[in-house]
């Protein structure tokens, strides 16, 4: 097994789930999944980025080491990057609490007409710490889920894991949406110099395999960052897989 054993981005009108932890978090896979997307499609790509945990600064420079100038593609229209941390969450006239139906309408103005279009959602887990309700997420990521299979669109979401173990209403919601999971967690002795963590897949529920097989954690992949991105390599290896 190698890198390839994992999808870059999900196919138009799937929804990859990528779940990280404290000791893991997914960052690498998530600015390689966009990465790829802008240079290996074959025609006119579009990508949106529903960011609740990062600014555009932080993205423009992580994605930098890639190649990728995402300032000019911003200001080309082909990526739309939408700040949920602050203009996007408030509350419409007489709501007590904040609502996400402006995301979902600036999302699906957003998607237009362009054929080869990526949404990310980084990450759902953080609205509800700011202090969206878990019902209102919850809609929401079913909304999202809905407008980008009808629009025939990949969906990226990623869920931060709190407590390893435990599944929150939020992630069942999403285990039932989803593709495949993509399941980043930390060793269990930790992070090393050489093994920063590691990678499972899942299937969704009820889902068959499309492309790629599972591979559970007990055979999980392990990874070693780099400032370039991340390594991959099997368990008693030590070798890493560009």
């Amino acid at each position: 097994m190698s890198e390839a054993s994992l999808p870059n981005t999900p196919a138009r009108g799937d929804m990859l789930l990528v779940t990280d932890e404290l000791g893991a978090p997914a960052d690498f896979f998530l600015y390689r999944s966009l990465a790829s997307h802008l240079k290996t499609s074959s025609q006119p790509s579009k990508c949106i980025i529903l960011s609740a945990s990062s600014t555009l600064p932080k993205w423009k420079a992580i994605l930098a080491k890639s190649n990728v100038n995402l300032a000019q593609l911003v200001a080309s229209g082909a990526v739309t990057f939408l700040d949920l941390s602050s203009t996007h969450l408030v509350p419409r006239e007489g709501e007590a609490l904040s609502s996400l139906r402006p995301v979902y309408d600036e999302l699906r103005d957003a998607l237009g007409a362009a054929e080869d279009t990526l949404v990310i959602a980084d990450d759902l887990s953080t609205l509800e710490w700011i202090g969206i309700s878990s019902v209102e997420v919850s809609r929401f990521a079913r909304a999202v889920c809905a407008l980008c299979r009808k629009s025939n669109a990949a969906l990226f979401i990623r869920h931060h894991i709190v407590t390893p173990g435990e599944l929150d209403d939020l992630l069942r919601l999403l285990l039932q949406l989803c593709t495949y999971r993509v399941d980043v967690f930390p060793l269990s002795s930790g992070r090393s110099g050489s093994v920063s963590g590691q990678v499972a897949l899942h299937l969704g529920a009820g889902q068959a395999e499309q492309g790629f097989r599972a591979i559970p954690r007990g055979a999980a992949l392990l990874y070693r960052l780099t400032d370039a991105g991340a390594l991959f390599f099997e368990r008693g290896t030590g070798a890493g897989v560009l």
